[in-house]
Formats: C-alpha cells, sequence, structure tokens
C-alpha cells in the first residue's frame, strides 16, 4: 500500500495516476476531502492536523507522500505546515513506512546562483522560513534513521488542469483567454520551471528506488533555459497568437500588494525573478538516464490542445 497526504493537488492527482499506472493498484489517498483518480483507489478523509487522525491514515503504509499544500497565507503557513509534517513524519515512522517529501524552492537563496543539492538554506520572508524549517526538520528524520526518507524538490510549476504558478496565472492563463501574456519583474532572465507531470512522475520514480531514499532530489527539467521573453513567444505561438507582452515591474506588483492579498502574499518571492533562476537536475537524469523530460514547446501544445478541448465540450 502506498499513501499519499494531501491528495487534491496538481502534483498529488498526476502522482496518484503514475502510481497506479507504473507502480501499484493499492493506493490510499488522504485529504479532507478526497477523491479517486482511479477506481481502485482508496479514499481516507483525514485532517493531517491531528495526529490521530493522520496515524490512521498511514497505518499498514509501505510509502508516504506528502504532497499537503496550504493557500498563501503567511499565517496559516506557519501555524499549520510544521504540524501537519510532524504528524506525517511521526505517523509514518510509526508505520515502519518509506517518507517521500514534496518540496520547493522557497528556502533557497533568490539570487543568479545554479540551484543544486547542496545549496544552502538562505529564505527570504516568512514563508521561505517555514519551508526551510520544514526541509531542516525532514533532514534530521533522514538522519536519524530511523525510517528510508527522501527529499524531491521541484522548481516553480506549469503545466496542465489545475497547476498554480506565476507562470500559469500571468502567461498561460492570459492567452487562454486571448489576451497578452504579463511578466513579472523582468523579461531578460532567464528561468528554469518544471512540467508538473514531469514532477508527478519522477516523485512516483523515486518512491519506488530503494537507493534513492537517504538524499535529497532536484526532479527534472528541461536542458533548456529560456527567458521569459522567450517562454512567453513560445507560449504565444503554441496558443495561435501573435508574440506579445507585458512586463509588470517590480514596484507595480509591490503596490498591487496593497489592494490583492493573493499578490500581496507573494511578495517575498519578486526578487528571484529580478535574476536568472537556474534549477539544476543532473543529479537525477544522470542516475535515470531514461527519463523523458518534457520540453518547453511540448508542453504548451499539450496546455493549448487541453484548453481546444475543453472549449469543445
Amino acid at each position: 500500500m502506498q499513501t499519499i497526504l494531501g491528495a487534491n493537488g496538481q502534483i498529488a492527482v498526476e502522482l496518484a495516476r503514475e502510481l497506479t499506472r507504473a507502480y501499484t493498484p493499492d493506493l490510499r489517498l488522504v485529504s479532507r476531502n478526497p477523491r479517486k483518480v482511479s477506481e481502485s483507489d482508496v479514499v481516507i478523509s483525514a485532517d493531517l492536523l491531528d495526529a490521530g487522525q493522520t496515524a490512521a491514515a498511514v497505518e499498514g503504509s509501505d510509502v508516504v507522500y506528502f504532497t499537503a499544500g496550504l493557500p498563501a497565507k503567511t499565517e496559516l503557513w506557519e501555524a499549520q505546515f510544521p504540524t501537519m509534517l510532524r504528524n506525517a513524519l511521526d505517523a509514518t515512522r510509526e508505520a515502519g513506512a518509506k517518507f517521500v517529501y514534496f518540496d520547493n524552492t522557497y528556502m533557497y537563496p533568490q539570487d543568479d546562483r545554479v540551484q543544486t543539492e547542496e545549496t544552502p538554506f538562505a529564505p527570504n520572508g516568512r514563508k521561505g522560513m517555514v519551508r526551510a524549517a520544514m526541509a531542516s526538520m525532514v533532514l534530521e528524520e533522514m538522519a536519524r534513521g530511523d525510517i528510508p526518507v527522501l527529499i524531491a524538490r521541484a522548481p516553480e510549476f506549469y503545466g496542465p488542469g489545475r497547476t498554480q504558478s506565476f507562470t500559469n496565472t500571468l502567461i498561460i492563463d492570459p492567452l487562454k483567454a486571448g489576451r497578452k501574456p504579463r511578466i513579472p519583474v523582468r523579461d531578460d532572465r532567464l528561468r528554469t520551471l518544471i512540467w508538473t507531470p514531469d514532477a508527478s512522475r519522477a516523485l512516483a520514480l523515486l518512491g519506488n528506488t530503494p537507493d534513492a531514499y537517504g538524499q535529497t532530489w532536484h526532479l527534472p527539467v528541461a536542458e533548456e533555459r529560456p527567458s521569459y521573453r522567450e517562454f512567453a513567444t513560445m507560449a504565444s505561438e503554441a496558443f495561435g497568437q501573435e508574440p506579445g507582452y507585458t512586463v509588470v515591474p517590480r514596484r507595480l506588483l509591490s503596490a498591487a500588494g496593497l489592494f490583492s492579498a493573493q499578490v500581496r502574499e507573494l511578495r517575498e518571492l519578486l526578487p528571484r525573478y529580478e535574476h536568472h533562476n537556474r534549477f539544476d537536475s543532473t543529479k537525477f537524469t544522470a542516475r535515470f538516464p531514461e527519463f523523458a523530460i518534457t520540453s518547453y514547446r511540448d508542453g504548451l501544445a499539450i496546455i493549448n490542445a487541453e484548453d481546444r478541448l475543453r472549449r469543445a465540450e
């Protein structure tokens, strides 16, 4: 039995689909309001803030994936995320299962350095501090050695379905609506984005590879690192629109935070858009050379095809 904690987000849905397709028919999906992805899935309603409910949801598992998310509200992250993770780790240890932690890059420095698995934590802002503390908690569990543990880290998303990211919101969603994309802060900085189905497939692969445990892994990204200018142009072409976009300066995004709670909660990430953002996944691709990574053009074409199908229904 493999169990996904936090089973309703885009990463978790794709993970569930891949686990059933390639690894096991015995899959348990856990969240407050879980939904089946495949007919064989077992769904359990549980609040990860409750240690007892979390333990009951994990009992009997061989592998536990922590993919839980929360709305981008700083106070909510500070109050809930560490408790959810601690309960998940305690429950996994009690069950004698393996633990796979899906992580992001909020704790990394927001500068030009190439990000590797050895990049030191230097969080900028309160949400970054929460993610640094959570990653440190998992590293401590890994060092303790009572159960097999791995960290799988991803950069900013782009992708189909309900993928949530700055890139989807500012570039892809406007194109779906026939409008020009918007680029945050600068258009000439190199970006590394991960295609969400690739992230989920890689997460499933790592979770089912015994020698992957005891390590941190950067999930696989395309070798190409386009600037946002190049990405916006590719996206426009994929949607059959004339290339063109608007750059939204940092000062305007910061000012928008005075009026928009959503923008205000993302302001601590704005420095990363002033710099090249280069996420290195060489370790993963060297260990798994047969893993097929989706190119940016192919990913954008898939999003466009999905959008056309949705409109036709």
